[in-house]
């Protein structure tokens, strides 16, 4: 029951809400029909004069822009580190979780006054105002502590210059929920079956809703702008979990030096084993990184000057404001203050703002002026200090910016699309994002690229509770291009597995399960997904659509040099290990006054480290990730050090490459990239609050599409390239301590790298050329069945029902019960997840590494397929008390 206490406050206020306008059945979906998703007209945000740019957007097109793109978050939070270091006046923060203790620069031991905090404490004793907007997370069912990312800011803060405000708040709480529910529940005498049978409104009869709670919808943005000139947005929030580079290293034991740990503390996770624990202490990450392997994390995100950072501000300071007035207005605390903002029209294109008469109001403010009718509505309520505020706010918004020139800008294009409504932002809805995908897919010419952490969308009315219908825009573009004989193809890369923690089968799993369930729908199952709904117009799906996924593998240097440094220093290389992390990944450190590194831990750390310097080895080989990548070593010829308490075989490890990206490329020539997954959640608009953009660079480079000459946009095609270049390996290794132009901010000084022309470069310019497609379609096929046979990793497309399951994976990798985990205590209880099945290798060790090895020599890169056959024969997530037609809102 716990589980379904958690999960029912992810109710939906507005749960019974269903589409008003359907796609006919059985026919392919109209112009009309994509764009509604909860509107009975394509007339969006209910009459709000933002409905006249484009998308129904609140911001307009403008051009004068420069923008820079970051693959993966090594080179972009050390971007962010050079732009915070550099502030002057302001720093706006927007996430849905900021970790304090974050290090932006890596390895931390030479990195140290670059984690977040002490970056941001620097910046206010400068005398620079850092505003920070982080989500107010339910902490029942997430483990973000909101509440130390603002106290520990705020505390530790001198000089008042750092607010922190979080939202929303949720109600009603756990306890009073699970009492008033229980007591509903008994009451109505339904068994759990006929619970989940129940309609819409009688569901929320009994969970307790109503319209005004805001109950599991979250502040997804990413955003931070600095000196009101330079923004960073994308799908990486500066938090744990994140940073990473491009070869995705999942081993982080360093047996000769541990000043060369990468991830500290709480920032070494593997959601998949165990989500995040008490993060404000470092001590209580739970995970053995001497046999459990982190999870990858790739990821995007990109840098902006120019005109379009007037409408991120605007944003920023629009949700600063709402929260403001309402929440922390009447507390009448000096420390918080409205933030003043302009609205500006500098670089705009394709709609000209008009004037009643002259000397009248500039029309077409977007939704400002919704937000100022509501400032003027909390003045009449009584709220004493809005007067001051309000006026100030008014006569800056009225006025011009004066910091672009006047006439054309030229520079890169940009328009600003987001999700928001009136819970999340004080707005009418808004579901710009989804509008902006639909039309960029219905117009493409040739090709469309998405990377998404979900994969959840509708092609008919019927496929209920999923209401977005971004997948009926992509049925009618592949059928019509079918029927036209066109060049044309899509690809989808997403996660294998939502990065939730558990063994796919258990009862704890349900909420992994329901999402695998809704994705699998929408892509080939159910009777309504893409695949079946091309399929009925008598085309083959498979020639005009695919699905992928990524995976990496590393080894743990659990090798005899850990060994011998643990005789020498008589301390165990994990007691050092927390020595270290007691150091650089305790909350506080230097700043928290008095605090001292414990005396064992530190004893322990030098001891160990003393040791280690006796011993023979260099560190080389702590990872072999770059095996996989370009001209890295063949992992044949990799050396291990023998005579440690590991086989060679028991350290290689695997895990999904985990893909958070929100992007979407067309063409070549253009980019939509942000925080907004490819699900309801995101696009509707009244879930998740989330921010976009679409980049459409003017600097064409010459290039090919179906082997005929293309011209292509050089922000779109040189980010494709890198990015299907590295999931292919055909990039070098990140060296994180070695930086060049793509780890700085966007800047004329420093221009986006790129090898044009190279080898590599030429292989994959071409998306739809047989040669590209050859080289992907293999290197996925291969990969894939490499990693089958060696890790036996699920999903996998010969599991098709649960027996199966428990034949390829569960004897392999189930938790021991508690007498066979008592023989061995060195080990946790997970150690085995993600490590080599030795049944498929010799039974003599030295043996086995080799063929393991052998088998890993044909891995490049960390593309596979996508196993679309996995339980097909079985109802993955079965509806009940944790899953029913109200609760199961909240996964898509």
């Amino acid at each position: 029951m716990a589980f379904f206490f958690d999960k029912a406050k992810a109710a939906l206020n507005d749960v019974t809400n269903q589409v008003h306008t359907a796609v006919k059945t059985g026919k392919v979906p109209s112009k009309a029909d994509l764009h509604a998703h909860q509107h009975p007209t394509p007339e969006c945000s209910d009459r709000d004069s933002h409905h006249m740019h484009r998308f129904q957007s609140f911001a307009p097109q403008r051009e004068g822009n420069d923008a820079k793109w970051y693959v993966d978050a090594c080179g972009y939070m050390w971007a962010v580190s050079v732009a915070l270091q550099n502030a002057r006046q302001s720093i706006w923060i927007l996430d849905w979780w900021l970790s304090p203790e974050l290090y932006l620069r890596r390895p931390p031991a030479q990195f140290e006054e670059f984690r977040l905090d002490r970056l941001l404490f620097a910046a206010a004793q400068r005398g620079v105002q850092v505003n920070v907007i982080v989500y107010k997370e339910v902490t029942q069912a997430l483990t973000l502590s909101s509440s130390h990312t603002k106290h520990w800011l705020e505390d530790n803060d001198k000089t008042g210059n750092i607010k922190v405000f979080r939202h929303p708040d949720h109600l009603p709480d756990k306890q009073t929920m699970a009492s008033n529910v229980l007591e509903r529940i008994k009451s109505s005498g339904l068994s759990p079956a006929k619970l989940a049978a129940l309609p819409g409104d009688a569901l929320k009869g009994i969970y307790g809703m109503n319209d005004d709670s805001v109950l599991y919808w979250a502040h997804h943005e990413k955003l931070c702008l600095v000196d009101s000139k330079l923004a960073f947005m994308g799908g990486l929030d500066l938090c744990y979990g994140r940073w990473d580079t491009n070869q995705h290293s999942i081993a982080d034991a360093h047996p000769g030096d541990l000043n060369q740990i990468v991830f500290p503390g709480q920032d070494y996770n593997n959601a998949r084993i165990m989500d995040f624990s008490d993060v404000q202490n470092w001590q209580n990450n739970k995970l053995d990184r001497k046999w459990n392997s982190r999870m990858g994390w790739t990821d995007m995100s990109i840098s902006l000057r120019g005109p379009v950072v007037e409408d991120l501000k605007d944003h920023f300071a629009q949700r600063w404001n709402f929260i403001y007035y309402e929440k922390y207005g009447v507390r009448n605390q000096e420390r918080y203050q409205p933030l003043p903002f302009r609205v500006s029209r500098a670089g705009i294109i394709g709609h000209p703002y008009q004037q009643a008469e002259p000397g009248a109001e500039v029309e077409g403010h977007g939704q400002y002026e919704g937000f100022r009718e509501r400032m003027r509505v909390h003045y009449e309520r009584g709220y004493a200090k809005i007067q001051e505020g309000k006026e100030r706010f008014r006569e800056d918004a009225l006025g011009e910016d004066d910091g672009y020139p006047n006439g054309p800008l030229g520079g890169i294009q940009c328009q600003i699309m987001r999700s928001c409504a009136k819970w999340s932002h004080g707005v009418p809805l808004e579901h710009s994002i989804a509008t902006a995908y639909i039309e960029t897919i219905r117009d493409s010419k040739h090709f469309v690229y998405i990377e998404n952490q979900f994969f959840i969308t509708g092609t008919d009315d019927r496929q209920k509770p999923i209401s977005n219908k971004i997948g009926a825009a992509i049925v009618e573009r592949i059928i019509r291009a079918a029927q036209n004989n066109e060049q044309y193809h899509m690809v989808v890369a997403m996660p294998a597995v939502p990065a939730f923690a558990g063994d796919l089968r258990s009862d704890d799993a349900l909420a992994t399960r329901a999402i695998m369930e809704f994705q699998y729908n929408s892509i080939n199952r159910g009777g309504y997904s893409i695949y079946e709904q091309i399929a009925k117009a008598g085309i083959d799906p498979m020639q005009w659509i695919r699905f992928y996924n990524l995976r990496s593998y590393d080894r743990i240097n659990t090798s005899a040099a850990m060994a011998q440094a643990e005789q020498k220093s008589g301390v165990s290389y994990d007691q050092a290990r927390q020595g270290h992390d007691a150091k650089f990944g305790e909350v506080g450190g230097a700043e928290k006054q008095g605090a001292q590194t414990p005396a064992d831990d530190a004893q322990a750390f030098d001891r160990y480290q003393a040791a280690a310097a006796q011993v023979p080895g260099s560190g080389r080989w702590d990872s072999v990730a770059e095996c996989y990548m370009l001209n890295g070593p063949d992992i044949r010829t990799v050396p291990w050090d023998h005579g440690g308490d590991v086989h060679e075989v028991d350290a290689f490890v695997s895990e999904e490459l985990y893909i958070h990206s929100k992007l979407l490329i067309a063409d070549d020539r253009k980019v939509i990239c942000g925080s907004a997954n490819l699900n309801d959640r995101s696009q509707l608009g009244n879930h998740d609050s989330e921010i976009a953009i679409l980049i459409e660079d003017p600097v064409e480079i010459d290039s090919y599409m179906a082997g005929q000459p293309w011209r292509a946009a050089k922000f779109a095609a040189t980010l494709r390239r890198q990015i299907f270049r590295k999931h292919l390996g055909l990039i070098p290794p990140q060296d994180p301590s070695r930086p060049d132009n793509n780890y700085l901010p966007v800047d004329p000084s420093a221009p986006q790298i790129y090898d044009f022309g190279s080898r590599e470069d030429l292989a994959v310019a071409d998306p739809l050329a047989e040669s590209f497609t050859s080289l992907w379609k293999t290197t996925a096929r291969v990969n894939t069945a490499a990693f089958a046979k060696v890790f036996h990793p699920v999903p996998f497309d010969g599991v098709r029902n649960w027996k199966q399951y428990d034949e390829y994976y569960s004897r392999f990798f189930k938790l021991p019960d508690a007498k066979t985990a008592a023989k061995d205590t060195t080990r946790p209880s997970t150690w085995k997840w993600g490590h080599v099945v030795a049944e498929e290798f010799s039974e003599d060790p030295a043996r086995a590494a080799e063929e393991v090895k052998g088998v890993l020599s044909g891995v490049k890169g960390t593309l596979v397929e996508m196993p679309l056959l996995f339980l097909k024969e079985e109802d993955i997530a079965k509806e009940g008390l944790g899953l029913n037609q109200f609760t199961e809102v909240v996964y898509t």
